[in-house]
């Protein structure tokens, strides 16, 4: 059973006044884009059936987005999940504002599109988190999500 409480009256009219400044101090936009090399969006539990076809293992996907002003060489840069895949970028440069979509079955690497050339898949669609790892061993960005529904479509936006 769940007691509830009632707030005495006096509290009333300070709760309102500080939750409307709250409001107005809160800026009524999104967040704003996050900088530098980070995840963009990820789809983690492909469309259709798991059957391990190399479609099915490639609509798996993270994107890599550089939003900052100069190119990155992603050489030695590792994607990890939480059982410990890891994928290590070869010679691979992103521009300025632009985005590389790592695919997790096989396939022929191309200006914006890298593969992981895997059999089985990498992201689990209960639950799981990326993390983008600098050369040096210093986490550069993660982002972690929940089981796949409906509603998510097995989708999870970072930004």
């Amino acid at each position: 059973m769940r007691i509830r409480t009632a707030a005495p009256l006096a509290l009333v009219p300070a709760t309102a006044l500080a939750g409307s400044l709250l409001a107005t101090a809160v800026p009524a936009t999104a967040a704003a884009h996050q900088g530098g090399l980070h995840f963009g969006t990820i789809q983690y539990d492909g469309p259709g059936k798991d059957d391990r076809s190399k479609n099915s293992l490639n609509a798996e996907w993270v994107n890599i987005h550089n939003n900052g002003k100069k190119k990155v060489q992603l050489k030695g840069y590792k994607v990890k999940d939480n059982t410990g895949y890891t994928y290590t970028f070869g010679s691979y440069t992103i521009g300025a504002g632009k985005t590389v979509k790592l695919r997790t079955g096989k396939g022929k690497n191309v200006s914006g599109t890298v593969h992981w050339n895997r059999g089985s898949y990498v992201w689990n669609n209960t639950g799981d988190k990326a993390r983008l790892i600098k050369p040096n061993g210093k986490l550069q960005d993660s982002c972690s999500w929940g089981k796949s529904t409906k509603a998510n479509k097995g989708v999870k936006n970072c930004h």
